[in-house]
């Protein structure tokens, strides 16, 4: 299962991307003579354009076969297992999840609504006790 971006975040890398690559061709058509610095928007361009099918291709998060991936550009993404969990923290929107030896931070602000309600489904799932996890209502 992936958890996904907004599209909001999504559109704009392909909208910085276009523009870049825009100024890009624009500045080498113009210009007479042509300096290297005018392919510099156009690799600019390129780099967001790939940020954002990298984005769209494996998005924010994926869960499966009892782990949670943050897919990260370059590939240097974290992986949890899910049974590790041990302690879940909300703080100022973000999740931390942790284990014993290692934690990850997951934005909120970045995943779409619907995908954010079936994160926060399978994270109830674990059966932590109602100390450790932000979805119990503590009152």
């Amino acid at each position: 299962m992936k958890i996904k971006f907004r599209k909001k975040r999504l559109g704009a890398h392909l909208l910085l991307g276009m523009v870049w690559i825009g100024l890009g061709i624009l500045s080498i058509v113009v210009n007479d003579e042509i300096r290297w610095t005018d392919y510099g928007y156009l690799i600019v361009g390129i780099l967001y354009v790939g940020h954002y099918l990298h984005d769209w291709t494996y998005q924010y998060l994926t869960i499966g076969n009892g782990t949670i991936r943050k897919n990260a550009l370059y590939g240097f993404g974290k992986e949890i297992k899910l049974h590790d969990i041990h302690w879940i923290k909300k703080f100022a929107g973000d999740y931390t999840l942790k284990t014993e030896h290692r934690e990850m931070k997951i934005n909120t602000e970045l995943i779409d609504i619907d995908s954010l309600i079936e994160l926060i489904g399978i994270l109830t799932e674990l059966n932590l006790p109602p100390e450790k996890t932000p979805f119990v209502n503590k009152a």
